[in-house]
């Protein structure tokens, strides 16, 4: 949780677990000690309270429990959908769609491919964050395999229409895998209203802990092992569950689902509530993809004639926790290369912010927020007077 004199704005980053999720791990570390492999008691309850969590995620995916893979989290479940169907096609030319905007579990996979001789397509998007299914169909080919779209964007919080891409990858004979980290428990999600064939999410955006998630695997989708060993997971990815996170993937689940319409009703009214203030407070200022459909919680915000991560550093001393969405690479702070792929000059990418709210945030926080929001950024504007508003 966070703590009392802290307030937290970086929910797409990681989320606290719910504390309702910690308490049923408790049993599951202490009590569940069986490999869920194991043929013997302790082994079979291992395995009843991973199959329970097992139906809890699929509940929240419209699917069956088989249908659901256990991964180390959203990165893991990303490579193992990418990697694994691409490697299963018999085909010797193949051929995968994916977007710029996409996270690095996706286009470093991609990247990967390439290596490996496989024809990447990387579609754009336009100003306003979306892929359209347009520019995915007319990048098809007879020899795509997959196509890969996430279901929101982690910087923007832009929900992409991923039953259209579906379709039309469908229609060329290509798979559809989508990274829905970013979407999982935030927005309804269905895997067959979406048509999707391979999703992937990861536990700890949605309150529950770190190092577990999931791959939805529609039936007959064909997946190699990207890990060698036994073949848990319908021989799909090897290694010991992780019992107690497992547990905690699925709590987490089965909250999301129950609460997610009263969620997503509070988490807009603050996210709506913090960019009124902020254009109203500070001035000069832009709200990214602001028209898109977006997921309830994310506002990226640009601040003229301010560069992000003093203004990050700022408010980090004030107790307030936020994100830049830039990277740090030799050196150099790099601007988002989601902000640059929706036709953000460098030096506007490198003055946006990213705000995320969550189920523990509070109006205090967003009010806290505000308030230290003007002079921060007044401060910083006179400090840097040669920059162009």
């Amino acid at each position: 949780m966070p703590s009392a004199n802290r307030r937290y704005f970086d929910y797409n980053a990681t989320t606290p677990v719910d504390p309702r999720v910690a308490e049923a791990m408790v049993p599951a570390l202490t009590q569940v000690y069986g490999n869920a492999s194991s043929i013997h008691g302790p082994g079979q309850d291992a395995r009843r309270v991973i199959e329970q969590a097992r139906r809890q995620v699929g509940d929240l995916l419209g699917c069956s429990s088989k249908e659901v893979v256990f991964t180390s989290g959203g990165t893991e479940a990303d490579n193992l959908a990418i990697l694994g169907a691409v490697r299963a096609d018999p085909r010797p030319k193949k051929h995968v769609i994916t977007s710029a905007l996409e996270h690095p579990a996706v286009l470093e996979t991609c990247r990967w491919l390439e290596r490996e001789g496989v024809d990447v397509t990387v579609v754009e998007s336009g100003p306003d964050g979306v892929v359209s299914p347009e520019s995915v169909a007319t990048a098809l080919r007879p020899e795509t395999v997959l196509v890969s779209v996430m279901t929101a964007n982690n910087e923007t919080g832009v929900v992409q229409p991923i039953r259209e891409i579906a379709r039309a990858a469908h229609e060329a004979g290509a798979l559809m895998h989508t990274d829905a980290v970013q979407a999982t428990g935030k927005i309804e999600i269905n895997v067959n209203d979406s048509g999707v064939d391979l999703l992937a999410l990861s536990g700890h955006k949605f309150y529950g802990p770190k190092g577990v998630g999931a791959l939805y695997v529609r039936p007959g989708t064909k997946v190699g092992k990207v890990q060698l060993g036994g073949s848990h997971e319908r021989g799909m990815r090897a290694g010991t569950l992780n019992t107690a996170s497992i547990v905690g993937l699925g709590k987490a689940a089965e909250l999301a689902r129950e609460e997610l319409e009263a969620d997503s009703k509070r988490l807009t009214g603050l996210r709506d509530r913090l960019e009124a203030g902020v254009r109203e407070q500070v001035g000069d200022v832009w709200v990214n993809c602001a028209d898109s459909e977006r997921v309830p919680n994310t506002a990226n915000i640009g601040f003229e004639g301010v560069e992000g991560e003093p203004l990050l550093i700022a408010l980090d001393l004030k107790g307030l926790a936020v994100s830049s969405g830039s990277a740090c690479s030799s050196g150099a702070v790099e601007p988002s290369h989601v902000l640059l792929g929706i036709g953000l000059s460098k030096n506007r990418a490198r003055s946006c912010l990213r705000f995320s709210v969550g189920r523990m945030t509070t109006d205090e926080d967003v009010d806290a927020l505000l308030a230290a929001l003007p002079e921060a950024t007044a401060r910083l504007r006179k400090l840097a007077p040669s920059r162009k508003r």
